[in-house]
Protein backbone atom coordinates (compact mmCIF):
# COMPACT_ATOMS: atom_id res chain seq x y z
CA UNK A 1 0.00 0.00 0.00
CA UNK A 2 1.47 3.43 -0.90
CA UNK A 3 2.71 5.42 2.08
CA UNK A 4 4.41 8.74 2.57
CA UNK A 5 8.17 8.45 2.99
CA UNK A 6 9.01 11.58 4.96
CA UNK A 7 12.77 11.26 5.12
CA UNK A 8 14.96 14.30 5.69
CA UNK A 9 16.39 14.03 2.18
CA UNK A 10 12.96 14.07 0.54
CA UNK A 11 11.77 16.98 2.66
CA UNK A 12 14.89 19.07 2.00
CA UNK A 13 14.74 18.47 -1.77
CA UNK A 14 11.05 19.33 -1.90
CA UNK A 15 11.46 22.45 0.25
CA UNK A 16 14.52 23.81 -1.52
CA UNK A 17 13.22 23.01 -5.00
CA UNK A 18 9.77 24.37 -4.26
CA UNK A 19 11.11 27.66 -2.93
CA UNK A 20 13.53 28.22 -5.82
CA UNK A 21 10.76 27.42 -8.31
CA UNK A 22 8.27 29.82 -6.73
CA UNK A 23 10.92 32.48 -6.28
CA UNK A 24 11.92 32.14 -9.94
CA UNK A 25 8.36 32.93 -11.04
CA UNK A 26 8.50 36.38 -9.42
CA UNK A 27 12.25 36.92 -9.24
CA UNK A 28 12.29 39.82 -11.72
CA UNK A 29 9.46 41.54 -9.88
CA UNK A 30 11.13 41.17 -6.48
CA UNK A 31 14.70 41.99 -7.51
CA UNK A 32 14.36 44.48 -10.38
CA UNK A 33 11.08 46.20 -9.55
CA UNK A 34 10.94 46.07 -5.73
CA UNK A 35 14.76 45.96 -5.38
CA UNK A 36 14.64 43.28 -2.66
CA UNK A 37 17.90 41.40 -2.28
CA UNK A 38 18.16 37.69 -2.98
CA UNK A 39 19.89 36.88 0.37
CA UNK A 40 17.14 38.63 2.37
CA UNK A 41 14.34 36.72 0.62
CA UNK A 42 16.20 33.41 1.00
CA UNK A 43 16.90 34.02 4.68
CA UNK A 44 13.22 34.77 5.36
CA UNK A 45 12.29 31.56 3.55
CA UNK A 46 14.79 29.67 5.71
CA UNK A 47 13.17 31.06 8.86
CA UNK A 48 9.72 29.97 7.67
CA UNK A 49 10.77 26.35 7.01
CA UNK A 50 13.05 26.12 10.09
CA UNK A 51 12.22 24.52 13.46
CA UNK A 52 11.27 28.02 14.66
CA UNK A 53 8.20 28.00 12.36
CA UNK A 54 6.99 25.26 9.98
CA UNK A 55 9.66 22.73 11.06
CA UNK A 56 10.16 21.33 7.56
CA UNK A 57 13.94 21.67 7.72
CA UNK A 58 15.55 20.34 10.92
CA UNK A 59 19.30 21.08 10.76
CA UNK A 60 20.11 19.52 14.12
CA UNK A 61 18.73 16.17 12.96
CA UNK A 62 21.13 16.18 10.00
CA UNK A 63 24.01 16.56 12.49
CA UNK A 64 22.70 13.66 14.65
CA UNK A 65 21.85 16.06 17.46
CA UNK A 66 25.40 17.43 17.81
CA UNK A 67 25.81 21.20 17.77
CA UNK A 68 29.51 20.73 17.05
CA UNK A 69 28.79 18.70 13.92
CA UNK A 70 26.19 21.27 12.90
CA UNK A 71 28.90 23.91 13.15
CA UNK A 72 31.18 21.88 10.87
CA UNK A 73 28.39 21.55 8.28
CA UNK A 74 27.86 25.32 8.33
CA UNK A 75 31.62 25.97 8.11
CA UNK A 76 32.17 23.73 5.08
CA UNK A 77 29.05 24.99 3.33
CA UNK A 78 30.29 28.58 3.83
CA UNK A 79 33.76 27.63 2.53
CA UNK A 80 32.24 26.17 -0.62
CA UNK A 81 30.12 29.25 -1.35
CA UNK A 82 32.98 31.66 -0.63
CA UNK A 83 35.39 29.71 -2.82
CA UNK A 84 33.08 29.74 -5.84
CA UNK A 85 32.08 33.36 -5.24
CA UNK A 86 35.66 34.61 -4.99
CA UNK A 87 36.88 32.83 -8.12
CA UNK A 88 33.97 34.38 -10.01
CA UNK A 89 34.77 37.77 -8.45
CA UNK A 90 38.33 37.51 -9.78
CA UNK A 91 37.04 36.46 -13.20
CA UNK A 92 34.66 39.47 -13.38
CA UNK A 93 37.48 42.00 -13.01
CA UNK A 94 39.34 43.28 -16.10
CA UNK A 95 42.81 41.99 -16.81
CA UNK A 96 45.52 43.01 -14.34
CA UNK A 97 42.98 45.06 -12.39
CA UNK A 98 44.53 44.34 -8.99
CA UNK A 99 48.02 45.34 -10.13
CA UNK A 100 46.79 48.45 -11.95
CA UNK A 101 44.69 49.61 -8.98
CA UNK A 102 47.14 48.61 -6.27
CA UNK A 103 47.19 52.08 -4.67
CA UNK A 104 43.43 52.18 -4.05
CA UNK A 105 43.32 48.56 -2.91
CA UNK A 106 46.30 48.95 -0.60
CA UNK A 107 44.51 51.80 1.19
CA UNK A 108 41.31 49.79 1.55
CA UNK A 109 43.06 46.57 2.60
CA UNK A 110 45.73 48.15 4.80
CA UNK A 111 44.65 51.20 6.84
CA UNK A 112 41.01 50.59 5.94
CA UNK A 113 40.83 47.06 7.36
CA UNK A 114 42.89 47.98 10.43
CA UNK A 115 40.59 50.90 11.22
CA UNK A 116 37.50 48.74 10.71
CA UNK A 117 38.95 46.09 13.01
CA UNK A 118 39.75 48.55 15.80
CA UNK A 119 36.45 50.46 15.57
CA UNK A 120 34.38 47.24 15.57
CA UNK A 121 36.34 45.87 18.52
CA UNK A 122 35.90 49.07 20.52
CA UNK A 123 32.14 49.03 19.96
CA UNK A 124 31.89 45.38 21.01
CA UNK A 125 34.04 46.03 24.07
CA UNK A 126 31.84 48.97 25.08
CA UNK A 127 28.49 47.21 24.62
CA UNK A 128 29.14 43.64 25.81
CA UNK A 129 29.43 43.51 29.61
CA UNK A 130 32.35 41.79 31.33
CA UNK A 131 34.33 41.30 28.13
CA UNK A 132 38.05 41.90 27.87
CA UNK A 133 39.48 43.98 25.04
CA UNK A 134 41.49 41.00 23.78
CA UNK A 135 38.28 39.01 23.35
CA UNK A 136 36.58 41.94 21.64
CA UNK A 137 39.46 42.03 19.12
CA UNK A 138 38.63 38.46 18.11
CA UNK A 139 34.94 39.35 17.62
CA UNK A 140 35.81 42.52 15.70
CA UNK A 141 38.08 40.54 13.37
CA UNK A 142 35.19 38.27 12.31
CA UNK A 143 33.04 41.21 11.16
CA UNK A 144 35.87 43.21 9.56
CA UNK A 145 35.82 41.65 6.05
CA UNK A 146 33.06 42.80 3.72
CA UNK A 147 30.99 39.96 2.36
CA UNK A 148 31.38 39.24 -1.38
CA UNK A 149 28.02 37.47 -1.63
CA UNK A 150 26.02 40.41 -0.26
CA UNK A 151 28.22 42.89 -2.15
CA UNK A 152 27.34 41.16 -5.42
CA UNK A 153 23.64 41.71 -4.74
CA UNK A 154 24.36 45.45 -4.49
CA UNK A 155 26.66 45.93 -7.50
CA UNK A 156 24.59 43.83 -9.91
CA UNK A 157 21.17 44.37 -11.40
CA UNK A 158 19.02 47.26 -12.56
CA UNK A 159 19.74 49.48 -9.56
CA UNK A 160 23.50 49.10 -9.88
CA UNK A 161 23.47 49.74 -13.64
CA UNK A 162 21.51 52.95 -13.13
CA UNK A 163 23.07 54.45 -10.00
CA UNK A 164 26.53 52.90 -9.48
CA UNK A 165 29.39 53.67 -11.86
CA UNK A 166 31.36 50.84 -13.42
CA UNK A 167 34.62 51.83 -11.73
CA UNK A 168 32.88 51.94 -8.36
CA UNK A 169 31.42 48.49 -8.94
CA UNK A 170 34.85 47.09 -9.77
CA UNK A 171 36.57 48.50 -6.69
CA UNK A 172 33.81 47.14 -4.43
CA UNK A 173 34.14 43.66 -5.97
CA UNK A 174 37.94 43.73 -5.70
CA UNK A 175 37.94 44.89 -2.08
CA UNK A 176 35.30 42.40 -0.92
CA UNK A 177 37.16 39.59 -2.66
CA UNK A 178 40.58 40.40 -1.26
CA UNK A 179 39.72 41.31 2.32
CA UNK A 180 37.88 38.03 2.92
CA UNK A 181 41.09 36.04 2.74
CA UNK A 182 43.02 38.67 4.69
CA UNK A 183 40.85 38.26 7.78
CA UNK A 184 43.07 35.47 9.20
CA UNK A 185 45.85 37.72 10.61
CA UNK A 186 43.32 39.94 12.41
CA UNK A 187 41.52 36.94 13.89
CA UNK A 188 44.47 34.72 14.86
CA UNK A 189 46.49 37.45 16.59
CA UNK A 190 44.12 37.80 19.61
CA UNK A 191 43.36 34.07 19.60
CA UNK A 192 47.04 33.07 19.79
CA UNK A 193 47.70 35.64 22.54
CA UNK A 194 44.66 34.43 24.50
CA UNK A 195 45.69 30.80 24.09
CA UNK A 196 49.22 31.23 25.40
CA UNK A 197 48.70 34.06 27.91
CA UNK A 198 45.06 33.80 29.04
CA UNK A 199 44.42 32.35 32.48
CA UNK A 200 48.19 32.71 33.00
CA UNK A 201 48.81 30.32 30.13
CA UNK A 202 46.97 27.50 31.86
CA UNK A 203 47.28 24.30 29.84
CA UNK A 204 49.69 25.92 27.35
CA UNK A 205 53.38 26.75 27.44
CA UNK A 206 55.48 29.31 25.65
CA UNK A 207 53.78 32.59 26.53
CA UNK A 208 53.67 35.66 24.30
CA UNK A 209 56.82 34.78 22.37
CA UNK A 210 55.33 31.52 21.16
CA UNK A 211 52.05 33.26 20.27
CA UNK A 212 53.86 35.86 18.13
CA UNK A 213 56.03 33.18 16.54
CA UNK A 214 52.94 31.26 15.45
CA UNK A 215 51.30 34.47 14.22
CA UNK A 216 54.24 35.55 12.06
CA UNK A 217 55.37 32.12 10.92
CA UNK A 218 52.21 30.07 10.55
CA UNK A 219 49.63 32.78 9.87
CA UNK A 220 51.59 35.12 7.57
CA UNK A 221 54.03 32.61 6.12
CA UNK A 222 52.06 29.43 5.71
CA UNK A 223 48.45 30.66 5.60
CA UNK A 224 48.70 33.95 3.69
CA UNK A 225 51.84 33.86 1.54
CA UNK A 226 51.50 30.20 0.58
CA UNK A 227 47.88 30.71 -0.45
CA UNK A 228 48.85 33.67 -2.66
CA UNK A 229 51.61 31.69 -4.40
CA UNK A 230 49.47 28.58 -4.72
CA UNK A 231 46.45 30.46 -6.07
CA UNK A 232 48.54 32.38 -8.62
CA UNK A 233 50.27 29.20 -9.81
CA UNK A 234 47.05 27.19 -10.16
CA UNK A 235 45.21 30.05 -11.86
CA UNK A 236 48.04 30.69 -14.34
CA UNK A 237 48.42 26.99 -15.16
CA UNK A 238 44.66 26.60 -15.61
CA UNK A 239 44.64 29.60 -17.98
CA UNK A 240 47.37 28.16 -20.19
CA UNK A 241 45.83 24.67 -20.25
CA UNK A 242 42.38 25.98 -21.13
CA UNK A 243 43.72 28.24 -23.88
CA UNK A 244 45.71 25.34 -25.38
CA UNK A 245 42.66 23.06 -25.33
CA UNK A 246 40.51 25.82 -26.82
CA UNK A 247 42.90 26.37 -29.74
CA UNK A 248 43.12 22.64 -30.38
CA UNK A 249 39.31 22.41 -30.15
CA UNK A 250 39.51 19.72 -27.47
CA UNK A 251 37.07 21.40 -25.04
CA UNK A 252 33.33 21.70 -25.64
CA UNK A 253 31.27 24.77 -24.78
CA UNK A 254 29.67 23.38 -21.61
CA UNK A 255 33.00 22.37 -20.07
CA UNK A 256 34.48 25.72 -21.08
CA UNK A 257 31.75 27.68 -19.30
CA UNK A 258 31.92 25.66 -16.09
CA UNK A 259 35.73 25.67 -15.92
CA UNK A 260 35.98 28.54 -13.39
CA UNK A 261 33.59 26.83 -10.98
CA UNK A 262 35.43 23.52 -11.13
CA UNK A 263 38.66 25.43 -10.57
CA UNK A 264 37.15 26.89 -7.39
CA UNK A 265 36.19 23.44 -6.13
CA UNK A 266 39.71 22.15 -6.80
CA UNK A 267 41.36 25.01 -4.90
CA UNK A 268 38.98 24.74 -1.92
CA UNK A 269 39.72 21.03 -1.64
CA UNK A 270 43.50 21.16 -2.07
CA UNK A 271 43.98 24.20 0.17
CA UNK A 272 41.87 22.49 2.79
CA UNK A 273 44.17 19.47 2.62
CA UNK A 274 47.34 21.48 3.22
CA UNK A 275 45.67 23.78 5.77
CA UNK A 276 46.25 27.06 3.92
CA UNK A 277 43.91 29.99 3.23
CA UNK A 278 41.58 28.63 0.54
CA UNK A 279 39.49 31.82 0.48
CA UNK A 280 42.39 34.07 -0.50
CA UNK A 281 43.79 31.44 -2.88
CA UNK A 282 40.48 31.35 -4.78
CA UNK A 283 40.46 35.12 -5.33
CA UNK A 284 44.10 35.17 -6.45
CA UNK A 285 43.48 32.22 -8.77
CA UNK A 286 40.49 33.99 -10.32
CA UNK A 287 42.63 37.04 -11.12
CA UNK A 288 45.51 34.96 -12.50
CA UNK A 289 43.09 32.88 -14.55
CA UNK A 290 41.83 35.97 -16.44
CA UNK A 291 45.07 37.94 -16.54
CA UNK A 292 44.78 38.07 -20.34
CA UNK A 293 40.99 38.70 -20.33
CA UNK A 294 40.48 35.69 -22.63
CA UNK A 295 38.07 33.75 -20.43
CA UNK A 296 36.16 36.80 -19.20
CA UNK A 297 35.43 38.06 -22.70
CA UNK A 298 34.49 34.60 -23.98
CA UNK A 299 31.95 34.03 -21.19
CA UNK A 300 30.70 37.60 -20.83
CA UNK A 301 27.33 36.92 -22.48
CA UNK A 302 26.70 33.51 -20.91
CA UNK A 303 24.65 33.03 -17.76
CA UNK A 304 25.74 29.57 -16.58
CA UNK A 305 28.14 30.90 -13.94
CA UNK A 306 25.63 33.38 -12.54
CA UNK A 307 22.97 30.64 -12.48
CA UNK A 308 25.10 28.30 -10.38
CA UNK A 309 26.13 31.24 -8.22
CA UNK A 310 22.44 32.04 -7.63
CA UNK A 311 21.65 28.46 -6.62
CA UNK A 312 24.49 28.45 -4.08
CA UNK A 313 23.53 31.86 -2.67
CA UNK A 314 19.88 30.95 -2.23
CA UNK A 315 20.82 27.67 -0.55
CA UNK A 316 23.34 29.16 1.88
CA UNK A 317 21.04 31.94 3.10
CA UNK A 318 18.13 29.54 3.51
CA UNK A 319 20.48 27.42 5.61
CA UNK A 320 21.50 30.45 7.67
CA UNK A 321 17.87 31.32 8.30
CA UNK A 322 17.27 27.78 9.55
CA UNK A 323 20.38 27.33 11.75
CA UNK A 324 20.63 30.83 13.23
CA UNK A 325 20.20 30.78 17.04
CA UNK A 326 17.29 33.23 17.05
CA UNK A 327 16.17 32.36 20.57
CA UNK A 328 19.59 33.21 22.06
CA UNK A 329 19.25 36.84 20.95
CA UNK A 330 16.41 37.51 23.38
CA UNK A 331 17.47 35.08 26.13
CA UNK A 332 21.23 35.30 26.38
CA UNK A 333 23.40 35.34 29.49
CA UNK A 334 26.25 37.18 27.79
CA UNK A 335 24.50 40.31 26.49
CA UNK A 336 20.92 41.55 27.03
CA UNK A 337 18.75 42.43 24.06
CA UNK A 338 18.67 46.13 24.98
CA UNK A 339 22.44 46.20 24.44
CA UNK A 340 22.48 43.86 21.45
CA UNK A 341 20.21 46.00 19.25
CA UNK A 342 22.17 49.26 19.80
CA UNK A 343 25.38 47.31 19.13
CA UNK A 344 24.02 46.28 15.71
CA UNK A 345 23.09 49.87 14.88
CA UNK A 346 26.47 51.24 15.98
CA UNK A 347 28.39 48.62 14.02
CA UNK A 348 26.49 49.44 10.83
CA UNK A 349 27.08 53.17 11.29
CA UNK A 350 30.65 53.38 12.62
CA UNK A 351 32.39 50.18 11.56
CA UNK A 352 33.16 51.41 8.04
CA UNK A 353 31.65 54.79 7.11
CA UNK A 354 34.14 57.06 8.98
CA UNK A 355 37.16 55.18 7.61
CA UNK A 356 36.04 55.31 3.98
CA UNK A 357 35.01 58.94 4.30
CA UNK A 358 38.44 59.85 5.70
CA UNK A 359 40.31 58.10 2.86
CA UNK A 360 38.02 58.73 -0.12
CA UNK A 361 39.98 61.74 -1.45
CA UNK A 362 42.98 59.43 -1.97
CA UNK A 363 40.96 56.74 -3.79
CA UNK A 364 40.26 57.83 -7.35
CA UNK A 365 37.20 55.59 -7.72
CA UNK A 366 35.57 57.25 -4.66
CA UNK A 367 36.06 60.96 -5.29
CA UNK A 368 32.60 62.30 -4.43
CA UNK A 369 31.18 62.54 -0.93
CA UNK A 370 28.03 60.59 -1.78
CA UNK A 371 30.15 57.81 -3.28
CA UNK A 372 32.16 57.63 -0.05
CA UNK A 373 28.96 57.37 1.98
CA UNK A 374 27.63 54.66 -0.33
CA UNK A 375 30.81 52.55 -0.23
CA UNK A 376 31.09 53.06 3.52
CA UNK A 377 27.51 52.07 4.19
CA UNK A 378 27.35 49.09 1.83
CA UNK A 379 30.10 47.04 3.43
CA UNK A 380 27.87 44.12 4.46
CA UNK A 381 28.49 41.40 7.03
CA UNK A 382 27.43 37.94 5.92
CA UNK A 383 28.94 34.65 4.80
CA UNK A 384 32.53 35.63 5.59
CA UNK A 385 31.60 36.56 9.18
CA UNK A 386 29.90 33.18 9.75
CA UNK A 387 32.91 31.46 8.17
CA UNK A 388 35.35 33.16 10.56
CA UNK A 389 33.01 32.51 13.49
CA UNK A 390 33.25 28.75 13.03
CA UNK A 391 37.00 28.97 12.36
CA UNK A 392 37.24 30.67 15.77
CA UNK A 393 35.06 28.08 17.49
CA UNK A 394 37.20 25.29 16.06
CA UNK A 395 40.32 27.05 17.39
CA UNK A 396 38.81 27.68 20.85
CA UNK A 397 37.87 24.01 21.33
CA UNK A 398 41.57 23.17 21.18
CA UNK A 399 42.34 25.37 24.22
CA UNK A 400 41.88 22.76 26.93
CA UNK A 401 42.94 22.06 30.49
CA UNK A 402 42.81 18.42 31.60
CA UNK A 403 40.70 17.51 28.57
CA UNK A 404 38.11 20.25 29.16
CA UNK A 405 37.73 23.55 27.30
CA UNK A 406 39.30 26.33 29.30
CA UNK A 407 36.88 28.70 31.01
CA UNK A 408 37.87 31.87 29.10
CA UNK A 409 37.66 30.01 25.78
CA UNK A 410 34.19 28.73 26.67
CA UNK A 411 33.07 32.25 27.60
CA UNK A 412 34.42 33.72 24.36
CA UNK A 413 32.76 30.94 22.34
CA UNK A 414 29.35 31.82 23.78
CA UNK A 415 29.79 35.57 23.23
CA UNK A 416 31.03 35.16 19.67
CA UNK A 417 28.14 32.90 18.69
CA UNK A 418 25.48 35.36 19.86
CA UNK A 419 27.10 38.61 18.75
CA UNK A 420 28.39 37.56 15.31
CA UNK A 421 25.18 35.78 14.32
CA UNK A 422 23.17 38.83 15.37
CA UNK A 423 25.40 41.27 13.47
CA UNK A 424 25.25 39.11 10.34
CA UNK A 425 21.45 38.91 10.45
CA UNK A 426 21.23 42.67 11.06
CA UNK A 427 23.38 43.36 8.02
CA UNK A 428 21.38 41.00 5.79
CA UNK A 429 18.10 42.64 6.80
CA UNK A 430 19.23 46.28 6.82
CA UNK A 431 21.29 46.16 3.62
CA UNK A 432 18.62 44.05 1.92
CA UNK A 433 15.95 46.67 2.68
CA UNK A 434 18.04 49.80 2.17
CA UNK A 435 17.52 50.11 -1.58
CA UNK A 436 13.71 49.53 -1.60
CA UNK A 437 13.24 51.86 1.37
CA UNK A 438 15.36 54.51 -0.35
CA UNK A 439 13.36 54.16 -3.56
CA UNK A 440 10.13 54.36 -1.57
CA UNK A 441 11.36 57.55 0.08
CA UNK A 442 11.83 59.07 -3.38
CA UNK A 443 8.49 57.83 -4.73
CA UNK A 444 6.20 59.02 -1.91
CA UNK A 445 7.01 62.77 -2.18
CA UNK A 446 6.64 62.65 -5.97
CA UNK A 447 3.29 60.89 -5.69
CA UNK A 448 2.01 63.36 -3.10
CA UNK A 449 3.11 66.30 -5.22
CA UNK A 450 1.25 64.90 -8.24
CA UNK A 451 -1.90 64.39 -6.17
CA UNK A 452 -1.84 67.89 -4.67
CA UNK A 453 -1.05 69.70 -7.94
CA UNK A 454 -4.48 69.12 -9.49
CA UNK A 455 -4.77 72.67 -10.82
CA UNK A 456 -1.79 72.27 -13.09
CA UNK A 457 -2.75 70.90 -16.49
CA UNK A 458 -0.32 68.21 -17.53
CA UNK A 459 0.56 68.17 -21.22
CA UNK A 460 2.13 65.15 -22.90
CA UNK A 461 5.87 65.19 -23.39
CA UNK A 462 5.47 64.84 -27.18
CA UNK A 463 2.65 64.59 -29.68
CA UNK A 464 2.36 62.90 -33.01
CA UNK A 465 1.29 64.94 -36.00
CA UNK A 466 -2.09 63.16 -36.23
CA UNK A 467 -2.79 63.94 -32.59
CA UNK A 468 -2.03 67.63 -33.16
CA UNK A 469 -4.31 67.76 -36.14
CA UNK A 470 -7.11 66.12 -34.17
CA UNK A 471 -6.70 68.69 -31.40
CA UNK A 472 -6.83 71.55 -33.90
CA UNK A 473 -10.03 70.30 -35.54
CA UNK A 474 -13.28 69.33 -33.88
CA UNK A 475 -16.17 67.39 -35.39
CA UNK A 476 -19.68 68.81 -35.55
CA UNK A 477 -22.86 66.72 -35.84
CA UNK A 478 -23.33 67.25 -39.60
CA UNK A 479 -19.85 65.94 -40.33
CA UNK A 480 -18.29 69.31 -41.14
CA UNK A 481 -14.90 70.21 -39.67
CA UNK A 482 -14.30 73.47 -37.85
CA UNK A 483 -10.80 74.83 -37.48
CA UNK A 484 -9.62 75.45 -33.93
CA UNK A 485 -10.14 79.10 -33.13
CA UNK A 486 -6.91 79.24 -31.17
CA UNK A 487 -4.84 78.27 -34.18
CA UNK A 488 -2.68 81.01 -35.66
CA UNK A 489 -2.52 80.81 -39.45
CA UNK A 490 0.96 80.81 -40.86
CA UNK A 491 2.42 80.61 -44.35
CA UNK A 492 1.15 77.69 -46.34
CA UNK A 493 3.55 74.83 -46.93
CA UNK A 494 3.83 72.44 -49.88
CA UNK A 495 1.76 69.28 -49.47
CA UNK A 496 3.00 65.92 -50.80
CA UNK A 497 0.83 63.02 -51.83
CA UNK A 498 2.02 59.70 -53.26
CA UNK A 499 1.04 59.49 -56.90
CA UNK A 500 0.14 63.19 -56.99
CA UNK A 501 1.98 66.44 -57.54
CA UNK A 502 3.27 69.43 -55.65
CA UNK A 503 0.89 72.32 -55.20
CA UNK A 504 3.11 75.35 -54.63
CA UNK A 505 2.10 77.98 -52.08
CA UNK A 506 -0.02 80.75 -53.54
CA UNK A 507 -1.52 78.61 -56.33
CA UNK A 508 -5.04 79.85 -57.28
CA UNK A 509 -7.71 77.66 -55.79
CA UNK A 510 -10.62 76.33 -57.80
CA UNK A 511 -13.79 78.24 -57.36
CA UNK A 512 -16.05 76.75 -54.74
CA UNK A 513 -19.35 77.82 -53.23
CA UNK A 514 -19.10 79.78 -50.01
CA UNK A 515 -19.05 77.72 -46.87
CA UNK A 516 -21.46 78.02 -44.04
CA UNK A 517 -20.39 80.18 -41.19
CA UNK A 518 -20.00 78.50 -37.81
CA UNK A 519 -19.15 80.63 -34.77
CA UNK A 520 -18.23 83.64 -36.90
CA UNK A 521 -15.71 81.74 -39.13
CA UNK A 522 -15.96 79.74 -42.30
CA UNK A 523 -16.21 76.05 -41.64
CA UNK A 524 -14.11 75.19 -44.68
CA UNK A 525 -10.48 76.18 -44.55
CA UNK A 526 -8.05 76.61 -47.34
CA UNK A 527 -6.38 73.39 -46.22
CA UNK A 528 -9.48 71.37 -46.94
CA UNK A 529 -9.74 72.98 -50.41
CA UNK A 530 -6.15 71.93 -51.04
CA UNK A 531 -6.88 68.42 -49.84
CA UNK A 532 -9.92 68.23 -52.13
CA UNK A 533 -7.89 69.44 -55.09
CA UNK A 534 -5.17 66.92 -54.35
CA UNK A 535 -7.62 64.08 -54.09
CA UNK A 536 -9.04 65.06 -57.46
CA UNK A 537 -5.52 65.30 -58.87
CA UNK A 538 -4.66 61.87 -57.53
CA UNK A 539 -7.80 60.37 -58.96
CA UNK A 540 -6.96 62.04 -62.31
CA UNK A 541 -3.50 60.52 -62.25
CA UNK A 542 -4.90 57.14 -61.35
CA UNK A 543 -7.51 57.44 -64.07
CA UNK A 544 -4.92 58.32 -66.67
CA UNK A 545 -3.14 55.07 -66.05
CA UNK A 546 -6.28 53.09 -66.75
CA UNK A 547 -7.28 52.03 -70.30
CA UNK A 548 -9.87 54.21 -71.99
CA UNK A 549 -11.95 51.13 -72.46
CA UNK A 550 -12.69 51.19 -68.76
CA UNK A 551 -14.36 54.56 -69.19
CA UNK A 552 -16.24 53.73 -72.34
CA UNK A 553 -19.96 53.59 -71.97
CA UNK A 554 -19.74 55.53 -68.73
CA UNK A 555 -20.45 59.22 -69.40
CA UNK A 556 -20.10 60.08 -65.72
CA UNK A 557 -16.55 58.82 -65.61
CA UNK A 558 -15.65 60.56 -68.86
CA UNK A 559 -17.02 63.86 -67.55
CA UNK A 560 -15.12 63.43 -64.28
CA UNK A 561 -11.93 62.69 -66.17
CA UNK A 562 -12.32 65.82 -68.29
CA UNK A 563 -13.12 67.92 -65.25
CA UNK A 564 -10.10 66.58 -63.35
CA UNK A 565 -7.74 67.25 -66.23
CA UNK A 566 -9.02 70.82 -66.58
CA UNK A 567 -8.51 71.39 -62.84
CA UNK A 568 -4.97 70.03 -62.96
CA UNK A 569 -4.19 72.24 -65.92
CA UNK A 570 -5.42 75.28 -64.02
CA UNK A 571 -3.38 74.30 -60.95
CA UNK A 572 -0.15 73.77 -62.85
CA UNK A 573 -0.29 77.04 -64.83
Amino acid sequence: MPTLILTNFNIVCATLGGFITLFGLVSFLLKERLFLSEPLISMLAGIIVSPHAANFVRPLDYAHGSTEDLGYITLYFSRLVLGVQLVLAGVQLPKKYVTRQWKSLSLLLGPGMCAMWISSSLLVWAMVPNLSFLHSLAIGACVTPTDPVLSNSIVKGKFADKYIGKELQKIIIAESGANDGLGYPFLLLPLYIMKYTGENGSGQSGGTAKAMGYWFGETWGYTILLSIVYGAAVGWLAKDLLRWAYKKEYVDRESFLVFAITLALFIVGTCGMIGSDDVLACFVAGNAFTVDDFYRLETEDDSLQSTIDMLLNVSIFMWYGAVCPWASFAHSNVIPIYRLIPLGVLILLFRRIPEIFAMHLHIKQIEQTRQALFVGYFGPIGVSAIFYLYISLEFLREITVDGEIREDAMRLEEVMTVVIWFLAMCSIIVHGLSVPVGKLGQTIPRTLSKITSTNVEERPAFQLRDQIQRERRTAVPNGQLVRNQNRVDGPQRPVWRIGGSIIPPGTPKPSSPPDEEVGGETSRSSELVEDAGLNLANSSTFGSTCPDSNLAGNPGREAAKGSNQSRMGTALE
